[in-house]
């Protein structure tokens, strides 16, 4: 197994570098990103597709420079492809010669349909949805993929992207004669693709789910599965289209983006008008995680086994749980738990699994530092459980884990993220299952010491084992929603 793989995705308009590092079978995190805007494509489209020889001196010090870095982390797996500038190059063979021999790596490049398959790759495997269309607007090109249940079923590419839009229609600012180019090459897209979710990937989509994070005082700051609403936000993002540098730049857009934003932003304006679109869910991962995707999953079908989320797996790997028998069996107790609540709290079923990932990220702060643990372990998980779940389920369980050893969440802390959770109803009850769980792995035993039972309206715990109980009477505060009865058996106490 290659612990450090390294990623080079050449598009049109970058060209970047990742690393990921192995952690276990399923298991790897970001180690190193780097990125450089080489604008391989710049003049080509004026010039029959022709690669001109500045694009390609940037490009080919931008690679060696990814060379050095790549030296320095001792990478031993490689992974570069190149995409649509490339491909319609006509002198691509001379320039991938070039870099073969100045800088020693084999760039592959790829077709669209390939290019859309690890776009889908990715936002299929790493987002909390079961299916949807996904949008990568490019440089050079725009992918459509469409997935199900963690597989891909088709994919497309149209010859759109911000910098051929650029190159065809800025000199004259020609946002009409673009308009007409655009649904002309979306008139080839099978209708098959259109779905009232779209999954956005790419550096414009990103810049532009970034602003309206921004204007809408959205609690969280990652963008990977944030959603909002096309609808409410179309007359904003129309704006954008017809906004000045000295706007754009006000309203949060980045210098180095302005050249090409208000194109990538028409492009998917007019596929969201096309779509009939009512929600847009942000993708922070791409055709970089689909590449190092479609090397680890080659022999699970591209996909993840089912039930395994991998930032959690990530976590628990680079933290090193030491006992996962405990882990185990605070997952067994706070499953018995809400098996047995469920009916009576009326508990939607969805909430096991959250159940599950807080369970067993009960203790994860501690890795971080004892003092304060709880807390670290709400950052922790805010920050590192982004994969497979959403923004709502992963503040959720970040939440449980910081108030696990107090009886109650703090009421300006669900003030802070109201419009994000559940009924207070349902957090109280999801919070008790997880404060009861933690109190009875008081003795870290790998074992159950206790049985439960749901008797008139009150929740019975018989402990049997004397330390135990004596810890849990010592730490235990009544919960305002759920009366508790707690029952020594063993001999002492009768």
């Amino acid at each position: 197994m290659a612990r450090i793989t390294a990623v080079i995705d050449f598009g049109s308009n970058s060209v970047r570098l990742v690393l990921f590092q192995r952690t276990s079978r399923f298991g790897f995190k970001v180690i190193h990103e780097s990125k450089q805007r080489v604008r391989i494509g710049e003049g080509a489209y004026h010039n029959g597709g022709v690669l001109q020889e500045k694009p390609m001196e940037r490009a080919i010090l931008a690679l060696m420079g990814f060379k050095s870095i790549m030296n320095s982390f001792k990478v031993r797996k490689v992974l570069a492809i190149a995409t649509s500038a490339l491909r319609d190059a006509p002198n691509r063979n001379i320039f991938l010669n070039r870099v073969r021999k100045e800088v020693g790596i084999n760039l592959k490049v790829i077709d669209g349909k390939k290019e859309a398959l690890l776009g889908g790759i990715a936002s299929a495997n790493l987002l909390h949805l079961s299916k949807g269309v996904t949008i990568d607007i490019g440089g050079g090109s725009t992918e459509f993929a469409l997935f199900e249940n963690r597989r891909v079923l088709d994919t497309f590419s149209l010859n759109l992207g911000t910098v051929r839009l650029k190159e065809l229609f800025s000199q004259n600012s020609d946002i009409e004669g673009a308009r007409k180019y655009i649904r002309q090459e979306l008139s080839n897209l099978p209708n098959e693709f259109r779905y009232p979710t779209l999954i956005a990937i790419g550096g414009t989509l990103r810049a532009l789910a970034k602003v309206i994070q921004k204007r809408n005082n959205y609690p969280i700051s990652r963008l990977h599965g944030y959603r909002y609403s096309y609808p409410i936000e179309r007359d904003f993002i129309n704006s954008i289209i017809y906004s000045s540098n000295s706007e754009l730049l006000k309203i949060g857009i980045k210098q180095n983006r302005l050249d090409v934003i208000r194109w990538g932003v028409l492009i998917f304006q007019e596929i969201a008008e096309l779509f009939e679109i009512d929600e847009v869910v942000t993708s922070g991962v791409g055709i970089r995680e689909g590449i190092f995707l479609f090397d680890i999953l080659r022999s699970s079908g591209r996909r993840f086994p089912t039930n395994l989320n991998p930032s959690i797996r990530n976590i628990l790997d680079e933290f090193q749980v030491d006992d996962i028998k405990v882990v185990k069996h605070a997952v067994r107790t706070a499953h018995t738990l809400f098996d047995i609540l469920q009916p009576h709290l009326n508990l939607d079923s969805k909430f096991r699994q959250l159940i599950t990932y807080s369970s067993k990220l009960l203790e994860i702060g501690i890795k971080v530092s004892f003092y304060e643990n709880s807390k670290n372990g709400f950052y922790l998980i805010i920050n590192r459980l982004i994969y497979g779940i959403s923004h709502e389920d992963s503040l959720l369980v970040a939440l449980l884990v910081r108030f696990s050893s107090k009886s109650r969440i703090a009421d300006e802390v669900l003030q802070q993220y109201r419009e994000l959770l559940p009924p207070k109803s349902t957090i109280d009850h999801l919070h008790a299952i997880i404060y009861i769980t933690k109190l009875l792995l008081s003795d870290y035993a790998p074992k159950s010491k206790f049985r439960f039972a749901y008797i008139d309206n009150r929740l019975e715990i018989r402990i049997y084992s004397p330390p135990l109980f004596q810890m849990v009477i010592a730490k235990f505060q009544p919960l305002e929603n759920l009366e508790i009865e707690l029952i020594p058996e063993f001999e002492d106490s009768k």
